[in-house]
C-alpha cells in the first residue's frame, strides 16, 4: 500500500496531550500491544489505541482496519500487512507470531492492530500466548467488536428487555475452514439472539441445522456487510431465506438472527439520516399511555 501521510507536529502534540490527559499508559519498548480497531469506522478506535499507534515503531495491521488509522503512526514507523481472511489467500498464523517476537526483542514498541476486538474471534489470544511462550511482555487493548458495534451501526441493538435477556456469540469458521461440530440442539434452546462472525460460507448450512433443532423458519434474521463503513448494507431476511441471502455477495459481515432483529425498523438510525421514516413501537407492544 501507499505510504499514509504522517501526523504534522501540530497534530502529534494533540495526541500527546491527549495521552498525557487521560494518564494512559507508556507504551514501552521491547512490549507487543494486542489493541482492537473496532469494526470499521475509524472513530471506533479507543483512546488507548490511538495512543498505542501514536506511539509505535512497528505496525502489524489486519486486512479488516480502517487504513486511515495509519495516518496517525510517527514517521518513521514500520508499517506491515499481516491480515488473515477467511476463504482468502493470508499471512500464516506463525508467521505473524515470529515477527512480533523478533521486532519486540530488537527493542521496538510493536503494536499488533487487528479488526474489532482482538479476543473475540480474533486470535490475538493465541498471539499474547506465543508472546508469553517466548518471554515477550505484551498489553491488550481491547476494541469494539463487529458483533456489538456492527449491529449497533444497523439499528440492531444486541439485548432488548422485550426481545431476549441472553445472547450468544458464534463463529462459522473453525481452524481447519470448516463449520464447527456446534451443538445445534444447545445453540438453538440456549440464546434468543445468536451473533454469527465468520459465517457467510455457511450460513444455509447453520440455518437448516437451527431449524432442525426448533427454531422457527419465519425467526427474523439480518446480514449486516462492511459493517459501521460507508458502504455498509443490512440485509433483513429470515432464517429459511438466510443461506441464499447469504451468498449474494462475499463482503466481510456479521450475521445476527433473532427477533431483537426486529427493532431495526425503529433504531435505524443511519438509515434515518437519509430519510428514512422510523417506527415508533417496532414490536407493536406499546400502548399510548406509554408515550413521553
Amino acid at each position: 500500500m501507499a505510504e499514509p501521510t504522517p501526523f504534522n507536529a501540530a497534530e502529534r502534540a494533540a495526541a500527546q496531550r491527549l495521552a498525557s490527559a487521560l494518564g494512559l499508559a507508556p507504551f514501552e519498548p521491547g512490549w507487543v500491544w494486542l489493541a482492537g480497531a473496532g469494526p470499521g469506522d475509524p472513530g471506533l478506535i479507543t483512546a488507548l489505541g490511538l495512543h498505542a499507534i501514536t506511539q509505535a515503531d512497528a505496525i502489524l495491521y489486519d486486512a479488516l482496519i480502517d487504513k486511515t488509522l495509519l495516518k496517525l503512526a510517527r514517521p518513521g514507523a514500520e508499517l506491515i500487512y499481516a491480515g488473515k481472511r477467511a476463504g482468502k489467500r493470508s499471512c500464516r498464523q506463525s508467521d505473524i507470531s515470529r515477527t512480533l517476537v523478533s521486532l519486540a526483542r530488537k527493542g521496538k514498541r510493536v503494536l499488533r492492530l487487528k479488526g474489532g476486538d482482538p479476543f473475540v474471534f480474533g486470535r490475538g489470544a493465541e498471539e499474547a500466548l506465543a508472546l508469553a511462550r517466548s518471554g515477550v511482555p505484551f498489553r491488550v487493548v481491547p476494541g469494539v467488536t463487529a458483533g456489538i458495534g456492527g449491529l449497533a451501526y444497523a439499528g440492531i441493538p444486541v439485548t432488548h428487555r422485550d426481545t431476549n435477556h441472553a445472547v450468544t456469540f458464534v463463529t462459522g469458521h473453525g481452524a481447519d475452514g470448516k463449520l464447527p461440530a456446534f451443538d445445534w440442539q444447545a445453540l438453538a434452546n440456549g440464546s434468543p439472539t445468536l451473533v454469527l462472525f465468520m459465517a457467510r460460507k455457511y450460513a444455509g448450512e447453520i440455518a437448516q441445522k437451527l431449524i432442525a433443532a426448533g427454531r422457527g423458519a419465519g425467526e427474523p434474521a439480518a446480514i449486516v456487510s462492511d459493517a459501521s463503513r460507508p458502504d455498509q448494507t443490512t440485509h433483513v431476511t429470515t432464517l429459511a431465506e438466510l443461506g441464499s441471502v447469504a451468498l449474494e455477495n462475499d463482503a466481510p459481515a456479521i450475521i445476527v438472527i433473532g427477533e431483537n432483529v426486529r427493532l431495526r425498523d425503529g433504531l435505524d438510525w443511519l438509515g434515518a439520516m437519509s430519510g428514512k421514516l422510523l417506527v415508533a413501537d417496532p414490536l407493536g407492544t406499546r400502548k399510548l399511555s406509554d408515550a413521553v
